[in-house]
């Protein structure tokens, strides 16, 4: 397995992530106290590079199929290490994962993708996450109206090998009020997010051909996103 950062690595071959993430990642769970974090700060910094590192090829990559990501800074798409505690019971002050959102993250307007890496649960997902109840309502008469296109993409075979199904988490029990209960596409509208998840092992991550790999299945979320997008061009 490659060091972290191979500064003279050859163009064609992608960034690979070093096992020192997760390792650091491990160290920080058990020790996760501002006192520990000061000292060992020049883990997180290495740490922190060899992700961002990973996370530019994997958008150069992932910019083949989705011209968008060429416009992603990788540094810019990470999201901070420090939690935001202010209005939380639970005062532990770092996250112990790295996650990073290309076009996707709470409240966003657009279909896109997110990458969150954590010893044994890492995993990528796609799609519009919470979107705003304006254009929740919207996706939703998008789903009602052209349910036929929609299940076609969550159908096709290659799409559901990786995603059995759409994220459930806080759906409805009911229809939203504008809709008709008998509507073909009633359980579809009853969600609040539609993303798809895909969870990957740590050998997966670690892999020297993680890069060209999940760049394979992210492409597979595209279908879904071109259809979430379709009402706000």
């Amino acid at each position: 397995m490659k060091v972290l950062i191979n500064f003279d690595k050859n163009k064609n071959m992608p960034a690979t992530l070093s096992p020192k993430v997760f390792d650091f990642l491990k160290k920080l769970t058990k020790n996760n106290n501002r006192e520990w974090f000061t000292e060992n700060k020049n883990l997180y910094i290495e740490s922190q590079q060899n992700v961002i590192s990973f996370l530019e090829d994997l958008i150069k990559e992932m910019s083949g199929f989705d011209e968008e990501l060429g416009k992603v800074d990788a540094k810019k798409s990470l999201f901070r290490i420090y939690r935001d505690t202010r209005f939380s019971k639970d005062k532990i002050p770092y996250k112990t994962n790295f996650g990073a959102s290309l076009g996707m993250g709470k409240g966003s307007q657009k279909g896109g993708y997110y990458l969150h890496l954590e010893p044994g649960k890492s995993f990528i997902a796609g799609g519009i996450y919470m979107p705003e109840s304006s254009v929740l309502k919207e996706l939703r008469k998008e789903i009602s109206l052209y349910g036929e296109d929609f299940l076609k993409i969550l159908k096709n075979k290659d799409f559901k090998k990786y995603f059995p199904e759409l994220d459930q988490d806080d759906k409805l029990k009911k229809v939203p009020q504008g809709f008709e209960k008998e509507d073909p596409m009633a359980e579809y509208l009853k969600l609040k997010s539609f993303i798809v998840v895909y969870n990957i092992k740590d050998e997966e991550i670690l892999d020297k051909n993680a890069v060209k790999n999940l760049t394979k299945i992210f492409a597979l979320m595209k279908p879904l996103n071109d259809f979430l997008n379709a009402p706000f061009l």
